[in-house]
Parts: C-alpha cells; sequence; structure tokens
C-alpha cells in the first residue's frame, strides 16, 4: 500500500459509471431513495444496492432508513464539490439525443449543487454581488463585506446565518462555466429564500432551476443582474 492509496479507493469508486451517476444524481443536495436511483442508473435494485453499499462505506454518501425505505444523500459538501471540480477536468460528454440537449441546456443555465445554485445563473448572481460590493473576494473564496451584510439582512437571510458562520463564503469551480460561483451555508440561504420570494423555481429537469418573470425584474431592480435567456 502506497501512501497515496486513499486517492486510490476513492478514485475508483467514482470512476464506476454506474457509482457516478449516483453521485451525479444527489448532486443537488436532496435524499433520493435506492429504487430510483436504480432507476436513473438503469441497473437493478440489487445491483444499486451493491453500489450504494460501496459508496457508503467509502464515506461518500449517507444512508438514512425512513420506515421500510432507505434514501441515499452525499456524505457532505465537500464530496459535492469534489464531483464538480473532476467534472471541470472532464471533456464534454457528446449530446446524441433532444432529451439530452434539453437537459444540457436546463442545467448549464441554472442548477443545484448541494442546494446552492450554479451554472450561468449561479455565477452570474455571484458576479452581481461581488460588483455591488457584497462580497469581496479573497485566496480561498469570499468574504460578505459590512455593505453585504446589510443587504443580506434586508434581503431576509437572518442576521446569525451571517454571523454563525463567520462572514466566510467558500467557493466552487463551476463545471460548466469553469469558474467560481459561490458555496456554503450563507449560499444556501440565498437559494432557499430566492424560492421562498418566487424569484425562482425548480425546473422540470432535475436539478434545474428557472429564473420567474418577477426575478428576472427584482434581480435587475437588486443587483443590477440582467438574466439572459436559458437557452
Amino acid at each position: 500500500m502506497t501512501l497515496y492509496g486513499n486517492v486510490t479507493t476513492v478514485a475508483s469508486l467514482i470512476g464506476d459509471v454506474t457509482r457516478t451517476t449516483i453521485l451525479m444524481a444527489l448532486l443537488g443536495g436532496q435524499a433520493l431513495p435506492a429504487g430510483e436511483l436504480a432507476k436513473l442508473a438503469r441497473v437493478s435494485p440489487q445491483t444499486a444496492s451493491n453500489h450504494l453499499a460501496k459508496l457508503v462505506a467509502g464515506g461518500l454518501l449517507t444512508m438514512e432508513a425512513w420506515g421500510r425505505h432507505r434514501y441515499y444523500r452525499l456524505a457532505g459538501p465537500d464530496v459535492a464539490k469534489a464531483l464538480e471540480s473532476i467534472s471541470s477536468l472532464s471533456p464534454p460528454t457528446p449530446v446524441r439525443s433532444l432529451r439530452q440537449s434539453t437537459e444540457a441546456t436546463a442545467l448549464c443555465f441554472a442548477r443545484t449543487c448541494y442546494d446552492h445554485i450554479a451554472g450561468r445563473f449561479g455565477v452570474a448572481f455571484t458576479d452581481a454581488l461581488r460588483n455591488k460590493g457584497y462580497l469581496a473576494d479573497r485566496e480561498d473564496g469570499y468574504i460578505v463585506t459590512p455593505l453585504g451584510a446589510k443587504w443580506f439582512e434586508t434581503f431576509g437571510i437572518a442576521e446569525k446565518v451571517v454571523e454563525k458562520h463567520g462572514a466566510s463564503v467558500p467557493r466552487h469551480v463551476d463545471w460548466t462555466e469553469r469558474v467560481h460561483h459561490m458555496a456554503g451555508p450563507i449560499a444556501l440561504a440565498v437559494t432557499k429564500r430566492l424560492l421562498e420570494l418566487d424569484w425562482i423555481r425548480r425546473g422540470p429537469v432535475r436539478r434545474s432551476i428557472v429564473v420567474t418573470a418577477m426575478g428576472r425584474e427584482k434581480l435587475a431592480q437588486e443587483l443590477g443582474l440582467n438574466v439572459e435567456d436559458e437557452r
């Protein structure tokens, strides 16, 4: 066993096509039942169960039993960040059908990444906060400025959320845009607030997000963010 054997263990877990499909299906942050994951991976329930057991044992997934059903989710934001980072290094997947094209278009525009917003919209939203002076760059992510703390509170993000986690906002490399978007607890709180205000909604494609007409208007007013078309 070499010093880096633990790396190859995780890499082998992610490297299997079925397990990758399962992991990416859970990237939105929601827990899904084993049966649904089997359908998404296009394998039998028994095969899915074997793969899920390996992912749990490897620390990439956690399992919760709700009655007679077992639900699985990513073990934490670090797993989501690793998956997004690997995806950003991977060549684009060839699109071979209209369905794949529709899904790719929707996910590239806006999607959830461990329940915070990613895609072109996620990057644009982060940039808008930076341009307004609400977030400032630092080496390992962003920091909420005093001006930003006031805006977050006015926007409806509880002040204690910013205080509890300091004023630090981590960032992820967006795997479709190849640049950063905001992540972490504050980004999660922002996503929840956008959903509450009906500025965004969950789209028809798994993990996709759509911006409502009201959202486009309000985002332009609040942040000077002109949301581009989904195409």
